[in-house]
């Protein structure tokens, strides 16, 4: 059974970066569909700066008309603040003890898994998937990780095709496409009255601007 895969983040903007992150994944690890989870009040960063029902439409137009990627809204509208761990618990919920599901990671998000709420127990719940950039070989990633996240890495080391043997619990990583475009900088670049065309979809700047979102510095 192949695997789902879950993207969470603000997503504020989404842009190209994610959106390719999630396309070569899916093609690389033969993933059903990718289920993008935009974040509701994440604890691992500041208040996203726009609110939740807007960065939930902006990922809907970005990722209109794959038939792999899916919207999932069950983060936005939480009281509190929400966790990957309780979100997984709760997919796993739905899909049920053996439906493997493939946590899509960036290499700098892995990297800081330790400082996740219950960071253990993720891998009780999906298999992780983290996407690089080339010439980003595991030696380097290694002399970066606590220790604690390296003994999981090496441990729970895979391949692509052995995610489909199992549910949850394996660790793979992809060499990706090395977009350098961020969220930080589409933002900066609104609010300094430059363009962001070409960093992220068209349909998603149009509704930025027709919603007034990132407006410029007076």
């Amino acid at each position: 059974m192949n695997p789902i895969g879950i993207f969470g983040g603000t997503f504020d903007p989404i842009h190209f970066g994610h959106l390719r992150l999630a396309e070569e994944m899916a093609e690389a690890l033969c993933l059903v569909s990718v289920r993008f989870i935009p974040a509701g009040t994440p604890p691992h960063r500041t208040r996203p700066r726009t609110d939740a029902h807007l960065r939930l439409e902006m990922v809907r137009l970005a990722i209109a008309g794959n038939p792999h990627f899916a919207l999932d809204d069950r983060e936005v509208g939480l009281p509190r603040l929400s966790y990957t761990v309780e979100t997984l618990t709760s997919l796993r919920a739905e899909v049920g003890p053996d439906q493997p599901l493939c946590l899509l990671l960036g290499a700098d998000a892995f990297l800081g898994l330790t400082s996740w709420h219950r960071w253990q127990d993720l891998f009780t719940l999906a298999h992780i998937a983290v996407a690089h950039r080339p010439g980003f070989p595991q030696s380097t990633w290694k002399d970066a990780m606590p220790e604690a996240l390296r003994a999981e890495l090496e441990r729970r080391m895979a391949h692509a095709q052995d995610l489909t043997s199992c549910a949850a619990g394996l660790i793979v990583t992809r060499p990706i496409t090395a977009l350098d475009i961020s969220a930080t900088h589409i933002r900066d670049t609104l609010r300094t009255a430059r363009s962001p065309r070409y960093l992220l979809p068209n349909a998603v700047l149009d509704y930025i601007q027709s919603n007034h979102l990132y407006l410029p510095e007076n």
